[in-house]
C-alpha cells in the first residue's frame, strides 16, 4: 500500500535522503548495559552501505561460526551509516576485537549473560540530511524548506506521528507480505515462483534478474547457475527444485525459519499499515472498546464501551500518555470491541484470513501483539547548512524500538522515501 500523509493538506519540502552514507546517521540505543561478564561476546559494529543481515554473515563466516549465531537486536538501513550491537557465544575477545572486514569496523567488545535478541533496544537516534538541487537557487531557498520543515514538525508534536511500517519492512521488491500471506495459506507453489521468479526489471538486475526471468520460464538449472553465489537460502532451494520440480513443499521446508518470520511479520505489518489507515483521522482520539496503549510502560488496557467511558480517557490521549492501538494480527492477540473491531475484522476480511491462520506450521505459530498507532520523536531539532555537496537541512530526533525514520521524512519531504 501507498502509506498516506497525516500532514497531506500541508506542503512539504521536497529533496532526497541518503545522497551518500554520511547523509543518513543511525545510532542503535541499547536496552541494558552489557554487564562486561559472561560466555557471550557484545560487540558494537559501524557499517556503511552493507545491510544488518549481509554484515551478520561477513562476520559469522569471518568467525567460522553460524549465521543464526550472532545475535542482534533490530535491523538497520543499508545505505546508511549505522552503529549497533552483535553477540556471540563461547568467543575469543581478541579474535572479535581483531576483525578486519569491508564496510564493517569494530568499535568496541565486552561481555554479558545473554544473547542479544530482536527487540533488546530501547530505540535508535538519527541524524539526517535532506538535499535538494533547488535550494541552491533562487526561489527555493533551504530557508524556506526550513519553515516547511518546522510546520510539519509542529503539528506532528501535537497530533504524533502515524506509526506505519516504512517500505523497508517490505523488502526491496515490497512483496514481502505477499510471500507471507502465502506461506500461511500453505500456498508452496505460489510462494516458490514469487520468490524465484516474478522477474521485475525495476528493482531485479544483472544476475538476479536473468535467474528470475529464467525460473519463470521453467528453466531451472539455467537458473541456478545465474542466481549470485551470496544468495546462498535461494540456491539451495532452486537446487532441489531442479532435481524435484514438483516437490514444492519439500522445497519449502528448506527455506531458512528466520526468513519465513520475517515474512509473516511483513503481513502482520501490512494489515496493521491497512488498519491504521483506515483510521488516520482518528489515531489520537480514544473509541469506546479500544484497547489503548500506555506509552509508559509499552503495554495495553482496555477502555470501556461506552462513549463516558471514552470521553474519560480522552484527556490522557491528549497529554500523550496513552494512543489507540492497533493489530499485529495472530491467533492469540487480544482483540478490541466496538468500532475498532470493525475495523480490525474487516481489514482481515479483505485478506482473506483469519487469527487462526496464525496457529499453522506455515505460520510458524505467530501468537500476534498490539502496536501504538503513533509515536512521538524526542530530542528533535531541525537545521540547515552548506558542504561540499551544497545546502542541507539536517533533522536529529530519537525514535523508540519499532518506529520508522522514513515516516517521519515522508511526512515532512512529501515525497517518497527509498528502500534501501
Amino acid at each position: 500500500m501507498t502509506i498516506p500523509y497525516l500532514t497531506a493538506g500541508m506542503p512539504g519540502t521536497g529533496g532526497r535522503i541518503k545522497t551518500r552514507v554520511e547523509d543518513f546517521i543511525v545510532q542503535e540505543i541499547p536496552l541494558y548495559a552489557p554487564s562486561g561478564q559472561g560466555n557471550h561476546v557484545y560487540f558494537t559494529i559501524e557499517k556503511r552501505g552493507i545491510s544488518t543481515l549481509s554484515a551478520v554473515n561477513v562476520i559469522a563466516r569471518a568467525l567460522g561460526r553460524r549465521a543464526m549465531e550472532i545475535g542482534y537486536a533490530g535491523l538497520k538501513d543499508t545505505q546508511a551509516l549505522a552503529r549497533q550491537t552483535f553477540s556471540v557465544e563461547h568467543e575469543s575477545h581478541t579474535r572479535v576485537a581483531e576483525l578486519k572486514l569491508p564496510q564493517i569496523s569494530i568499535v568496541q567488545v565486552t561481555r554479558h549473560q545473554n544473547k542479544l535478541k530482536v527487540g533488546h533496544l530501547a530505540g535508535n537516534k538519527f541524524i539526517i540530511k535532506l538535499r535538494n538541487d533547488q535550494w541552491a537557487v533562487a526561489g527555493g531557498s533551504v530557508a524556506d524548506a526550513g519553515r516547511i520543515a518546522a510546520g510539519v514538525l509542529e503539528k506532528l508534536s501535537v497530533t504524533g506521528v502515524p506509526n506505519f511500517f516504512g517500505p523497508q519492512r517490505f523488502g526491496m521488491r515490497g512483496d514481502n507480505h505477499l510471500l507471507g500471506l502465502s506461506l500461511i495459506r500453505g500456498r508452496s507453489e505460489e510462494f516458490l515462483n514469487r520468490w524465484l521468479g516474478d522477474p521485475d526489471p525495476d528493482v531485479d538486475h544483472g544476475g538476479v534478474l536473468e535467474a528470475r526471468r529464467l525460473f519463470a520460464n521453467g528453466q531451472l538449472e539455467q537458473a541456478f547457475t545465474h542466481w549470485p553465489g551470496h544468495l546462498r537460502e535461494e540456491r539451495r532451494v532452486l537446487s532441489m527444485l531442479a532435481r524435484n520440480p514438483k516437490k514444492f513443499d519439500q522445497a519449502l521446508r528448506l527455506v531458512d525459519i528466520r526468513l519465513k518470520r520475517l515474512l509473516i511479520s511483513a503481513l502482520q505489518a501490512h494489515l496493521f499499515n491497512e488498519t491504521l489507515a483506515g483510521r488516520l483521522a482518528d489515531m489520537a482520539v480514544i473509541y469506546p472498546g479500544d484497547l489503548a496503549w500506555k506509552h509508559d510502560v509499552g503495554a495495553v488496557f482496555r477502555v470501556g464501551n461506552s462513549a463516558e467511558d471514552a470521553a474519560k480517557e480522552q484527556p490522557r490521549c491528549d497529554a500523550h500518555e496513552i494512543s489507540p492501538s492497533g493489530p499485529m494480527f495472530g491467533y492469540r492477540m487480544t482483540e478490541p470491541d466496538g468500532r475498532s473491531a470493525e475495523l480490525e475484522n474487516a481489514v482481515l476480511a479483505a485478506a482473506g484470513i483469519t487469527p487462526q491462520d496464525f496457529h499453522g506450521p506455515r505460520a510458524e505459530k505467530s501468537k500476534g501483539s498490539r502496536r501504538a498507532m503513533r509515536f512521538f520523536p524526542s530530542e528533535l531539532a531541525l537545521h540547515s547548512g552548506t558542504d561540499d555537496l551544497g545546502p542541507f537541512l539536517e533533522l536529529t530526533f530519537t525514535l523508540p524500538a519499532g518506529c520508522f525514520a522514513t515516516v517521519l521524512l515522508g511526512e515532512v519531504m512529501k515525497t517518497d522515501v527509498p528502500v534501501d
